[in-house]
C-alpha cells in the first residue's frame, strides 16, 4: 500500500488542493454563499461516488449533509467529518492565499487542511485505494459529512434525531486527531462540552467625551467587573455551582492520563510563551486541560481601538466567552448558573446571549474501536500511540457517542502541533497526510477482521 500511495502522491495531492480551494466558511455564510456551499457538498458527494460509494445530499435546516454508504456485512462503521472551515482572517498574517493551497518546506498551507478537509479527503482516498486493492468492503461503511461544525453544528442534532436508523453503527471514527511533539499519533476517546455566550453591557445612548469619565456609566469597566466575578485574580473559575455538576473521572481514565507523555517545554516553545497559565506544569497542566472546565475570553471589544487617541466614554461593550465543560456539566445548566451567578452579584443589567452549546462525550479507553485504532498505528511502526480519555476541545460527538450509543474514537492524525488550526497559516505535513491515507486503509482491514 505504501508503494501504491508513493506512485499516486501527485494525483492525491491535486485532489486535496481542489477541495481546499473551496471557501466553505460557515461562520460568515449568507444566502449569497449558499450556492458555493452546495457546490462544495456536491463535490464531496461526487468524490464518494468515484470511490465506489452510494452518496447523496440530505437537507437540514442549514447546509446539507453529505451521506455515503458502501460495503456489505454484519458490522457497520460510521465515519464523521465536516466540509466547512473557519474564517481565514486576519488575512494579512497569511504568508499565502488561504484558499490557494501552497506547498513549501514539506507542508501544505491552506484554510481547512488540518481541520477538517485533509482528514475527510484522506478517508475518501483510503476507501478508493482499499477497493482497488482488495475489492468490496466486507462490512458496511457509512460517512456523515456535515457543513456546520465550525459554528457549533446547529442543524446536526435534528438530523441525527431524524435519522437514527440510517446512522446506526457498531463504532464511529470521528474527525481526525493529531500527532504530538514527538511525532507519535494521539487517539482521543472523548470531547469536552461547550457553552458559548456573549455578555453585553450598555452605557449612555452614544459615546461621550471622556471629561464625563468620572460620572458617566462606563460599560467597559462594568464588563471588567463582571468578568472578575467569573474568574478570580489567581485565575480560578468562581462560577457558583459549576464544580458540583462535574462527574468524577474513572480510575481507568486517570491511569490513561498518567501514562500520557506531556512535553511541556515543546508546547511552550510552539506557543512562544515562557510559562503556562498560573504557572501550571507537568501532569498538573495535563490534568487541568483534560479534566477541568474552562472560562475563556475569546474576544472583547469596546470604544475606540484604532491608531492614535480618541478620548471617549464608550456607549457599549461586549465579550465573547466559551466555557469548555466536562462530563456532567450540561451547557443548558451552566447557562442558568451563569445568569444566576451574575444576578446574585448585582449584574442583572448584563445581557447574556446564548450563541451555542454542545454536550461532553466519552467512550471508554478499553473499547474495541479504541484498540483497533491503537493496533493499526502499531502495525504502521508507531510503537507508542498515545490514548487520551478526552481532549480539551469540543464537537457534536455526544450526538453519536451518547444519544446513539455508538463507541467513538478520534484517530488519523493529519494535523500536528504546528498546524495552527483556526489560525493564519494553517498547515499539514505532506508525510502525515499520506500516512493518514495508508492508516485508514489498514484500519478498514483491521475493522473487517
Amino acid at each position: 500500500m505504501d508503494r501504491q500511495i508513493e506512485g499516486l502522491k501527485n494525483k492525491l495531492l491535486d485532489e486535496l488542493k481542489e477541495f481546499l480551494r473551496m471557501p466553505s466558511v460557515s461562520a460568515r455564510s449568507t444566502q449569497g454563499d449558499e450556492a458555493s456551499f452546495r457546490e462544495c457538498a456536491e463535490w464531496v458527494r461526487s468524490r464518494f461516488e468515484e470511490a465506489g460509494a452510494e452518496a447523496r445530499l440530505m437537507e437540514t435546516d442549514g447546509h446539507p449533509v453529505v451521506f455515503a454508504e458502501v460495503g456489505e456485512g454484519e458490522r457497520t462503521l460510521l465515519s464523521y467529518g465536516h466540509y466547512d472551515v473557519q474564517p481565514p482572517e486576519p488575512l494579512e498574517l497569511w504568508e499565502s492565499d488561504p484558499f490557494e493551497p501552497d506547498v513549501r518546506d514539506g507542508s501544505i498551507f491552506a484554510r481547512g487542511v488540518a481541520d477538517d478537509k485533509g482528514d475527510v479527503m484522506a478517508r475518501i482516498q483510503a476507501l478508493k485505494l482499499y477497493s482497488e486493492e482488495s475489492g468490496p468492503l466486507p462490512f458496511r461503511l457509512k460517512f456523515l459529512i456535515e457543513g456546520e461544525e465550525e459554528v457549533g453544528s446547529p442543524s446536526l442534532r435534528g438530523f441525527v434525531q431524524g435519522n437514527k436508523e440510517l446512522l446506526r453503527a457498531d463504532a464511529c471514527v470521528w474527525e481526525g486527531s493529531i500527532k504530538d511533539e514527538a511525532g507519535q499519533p494521539m487517539i482521543f476517546c472523548g470531547t469536552k462540552g461547550l457553552l458559548y455566550v456573549e455578555l453585553r453591557a450598555k452605557g449612555a445612548s452614544h459615546d461621550l467625551h471622556s471629561m464625563y469619565g468620572g460620572i458617566a456609566p462606563n460599560p467597559a469597566w462594568r464588563l471588567v467587573q463582571t468578568l472578575r466575578t467569573v474568574k478570580d485574580e489567581n485565575g480560578e473559575i468562581t462560577l457558583d455551582g459549576l464544580d458540583e455538576l462535574a462527574d468524577e473521572p474513572s480510575e481507568e481514565e486517570l491511569e490513561a492520563i498518567d501514562s500520557i507523555p506531556f512535553d511541556e517545554a515543546a508546547l511552550k516553545a510552539s506557543w512562544g510563551v515562557d510559562e503556562l497559565d498560573r504557572g501550571l506544569a507537568g501532569q498538573d497542566a495535563l490534568k487541568e486541560m483534560l479534566l477541568k472546565p474552562t472560562a475563556n475570553i475569546a474576544g472583547i471589544q469596546s470604544g475606540y481601538t484604532e491608531a492614535g487617541s480618541k478620548t471617549i466614554v464608550p456607549s457599549e461593550a461586549f465579550v465573547k466567552m466559551d466555557f469548555r465543560l466536562v462530563m456532567g456539566q450540561s451547557p443548558g445548566e451552566v447557562l442558568e448558573l451563569l445568569r444566576g451567578h451574575l444576578k446574585e452579584r448585582g449584574f442583572e443589567d448584563i445581557e447574556v446571549l446564548h450563541l451555542n452549546g454542545l454536550e461532553a462525550a466519552k467512550t471508554p479507553v478499553s473499547s474495541p474501536v479504541v484498540r483497533t485504532a491503537v493496533e493499526t498505528w502499531k502495525e504502521m511502526g508507531h510503537e507508542e500511540p498515545v490514548v487520551y480519555p478526552t481532549i480539551g476541545g469540543s464537537g457534536p460527538t455526544s450526538l453519536v457517542a451518547t444519544r446513539l450509543g455508538i463507541p467513538t474514537v478520534m484517530t488519523g492524525a493529519v494535523a500536528n502541533p504546528e498546524s495552527r488550526i483556526h489560525a493564519p497559516n494553517e498547515s499539514a505535513r505532506l508525510d502525515d497526510y499520506f500516512e493518514a491515507i495508508a492508516y485508514f486503509v489498514r484500519f478498514f482491514h483491521k475493522f473487517a477482521s
